[in-house]
């Protein structure tokens, strides 16, 4: 993974990959379910729903968040898309000008589904203004540490929502 000379205003992304042995509507349902993202995810600690009914674009989720440099946050993130099985996507605290997007992109594959998480930073601003406010001459080694963190984080959310996918219903897929 390069990053060098990342700023947030270049978009940087962070994407990983798995293979799950489970179909796409599987999968799809384990990665749609936001409010139970909190047991597989390192930061995110709670996720409450602002919108009744099915998550579709537009919909709109609280989640509160928690890092040991930062401290508790929370943003309230905009499904952006929504398209079972294929994709689901929301934007963080501004659908023009988020400061993150987040994806997951199912696709089948070989009797299973490719599971893609992916994280874009920007072009809004986000928790890392604080820091790069304070030391703009470091923004580069700013932001490459919190992709760094993402990348690792996002690894193990995928390794507990293969595992989740797997396990629900082995045979029923």
């Amino acid at each position: 993974m390069e990053f060098t000379g990342a700023r947030v205003s270049d978009l940087p992304t962070v994407e990983v990959s798995v293979w799950v042995d489970a179909s796409p509507q599987r999968v799809w349902s384990v990665v749609s379910d936001i409010t139970a993202m909190p047991e597989v995810s390192g930061e995110l600690q709670s996720v409450e729903l602002l919108d009744t009914g099915p998550l579709q674009v537009g919909s709109r989720f609280r989640g509160h968040n928690y890092h040991e440099m930062r401290g508790a946050w929370s943003t309230v993130s905009h499904v952006v898309q929504c398209e079972e099985p294929r994709v689901f996507s929301w934007a963080v605290d501004d659908v023009e000008r988020p400061n993150s997007t987040w994806r997951f992109t199912l696709r089948p594959d070989d009797g299973g589904t490719a599971l893609t998480y992916s994280v874009q930073l920007g072009p809004g601003p986000s928790g890392l203004n604080r820091f790069i406010d304070r030391m703009p001459e470091r923004e580069p080694e700013i932001v490459f540490h919190r992709l760094t963190e993402f990348e690792r984080n996002m690894n193990s959310t995928l390794a507990a929502l293969k595992a989740r996918a797997e396990d629900a219903h082995p045979a029923a897929d």
